[in-house]
């Protein structure tokens, strides 16, 4: 998921000769604001290796670049993990070599056996986290604990809750209301989804993938579907908002660094995700985007006070899989983006 805070106007951040030494400037693509502002030019320090940061705003961006360039341009990039699971179908993932990534073991036992790719065989997990309710305590009649809350709100709510339109997530809210899985096929039961989700149409304030934590914060809305990272922000803001992960459930989300099977650098590509597993390096998306990292060090290092103030942060991995990670859905993804399509084009 990425974050709220940016780094700032630029688009691309560039180190080293640039001209003849293209080759082997090391091409790195990620959200903005997902790793510390000097990430990049503190690899190169350390390395002496000369990389380029260039950024995408959403999955689809650098998917729709790479599907069209073969995967040549770039070395490493991150993505959410079904579309790690797309590059590696494609042939587009080169497959890792453990032996130049020794910090791997920093990773909890976990975080090696995630179900779209066990022992990380093309992908190595960034960060993680579960979706859920982020609400006003002061503001809502009882405290919500149910997919239903959001779906079929109460009377003094309506108007004033938010769902995110991103497809994956927003079938999610209505597939584990019903009790199905966050990656369900069957066509008969995204059209009842697609219903149920018309239904709570009438009864958003909006649709909103990257505000909704103002609102909040603000009191226009009092209650949110929220990645648990994106809760965090409100949180900082207002004591009175809170987290919660519906009874029926949360998806897990993963995302993930790849490394490009057309890279022109896999030595340096290599090199790059070791050193950003380093405990210390990774545990700065933890301190300062406040999502959970999939480092044990890194998280164990983790000051007290910030679990306390964030305790979604506190989740542990096995609370973090035992619920449902999402997964590439093949070709059902067409009826995925046909289904939001129906919802939102609903009056």
């Amino acid at each position: 998921m990425p974050p709220f805070r940016t780094l700032g106007a630029a688009a691309t951040l560039v180190l080293g000769l640039g001209g003849s030494a293209a080759a082997q400037t090391l091409v790195i693509s990620n959200w903005d604001g997902y790793m510390a502002p000097d990430a990049v030019a503190t690899f190169t320090a350390q390395t002496g290796i000369p990389a380029e940061l260039v950024l995408h705003a959403t999955n689809e961006e650098i998917m729709g670049k790479l599907i069209a360039s073969g995967g040549r341009g770039y070395d490493v990039v991150f993505v959410s993990s079904p579309f790690a699971e797309i590059l590696n179908t494609l042939g587009l993932a080169e497959p890792l070599d453990h032996a130049k990534i020794p910090n791997l073991a920093n990773l909890y036992p976990e975080a090696r056996a995630l179900e779209h790719d066990p022992g990380n065989v093309f992908s190595v997990p960034y960060a993680w986290g579960t979706t859920g309710l982020c609400y006003r305590a002061d503001l809502v009649p009882e405290a919500p604990d149910s997919w239903a809350d959001l779906l079929s709100p109460d009377e003094a709510l309506r108007g004033r809750t938010t769902m995110l339109a991103t497809d994956r997530w927003l079938l999610a809210a209505g597939l584990l209301a019903r009790g199905w899985s966050v990656n369900e096929t069957d066509p008969d039961k995204l059209a009842q989804v697609r219903d149920d989700l018309i239904a709570a149409k009438r009864t958003l304030l909006a649709y909103d993938d990257t505000t909704f934590y103002a609102k909040l914060v603000s009191g226009e809305a009092a209650l949110v579907q929220a990645w648990d990272g994106w809760c965090n922000y409100a949180i900082a803001e207002s004591d009175a908002v809170r987290y919660v992960i519906p009874k029926e459930g949360s998806d897990l989300w993963v995302d993930t660094m790849v490394i490009l099977k057309q890279s022109a650098n896999k030595e340096a590509a290599h090199a790059f995700v070791n050193w950003m597993l380093d405990a210390d390096n990774h545990r700065w998306a933890a301190e300062n985007i406040l999502y959970k990292v999939p480092n044990a060090p890194a998280m164990a290092a983790l000051d007290a006070e910030l679990i306390e103030a964030f305790p979604n942060m506190g989740i542990t991995p096995a609370e973090l899989l035992s619920y449902e990670q999402l997964r590439d859905v093949g070709e059902a993804q067409r009826a995925y983006s046909r289904t939001v399509t129906e919802i939102m084009a609903a009056q």
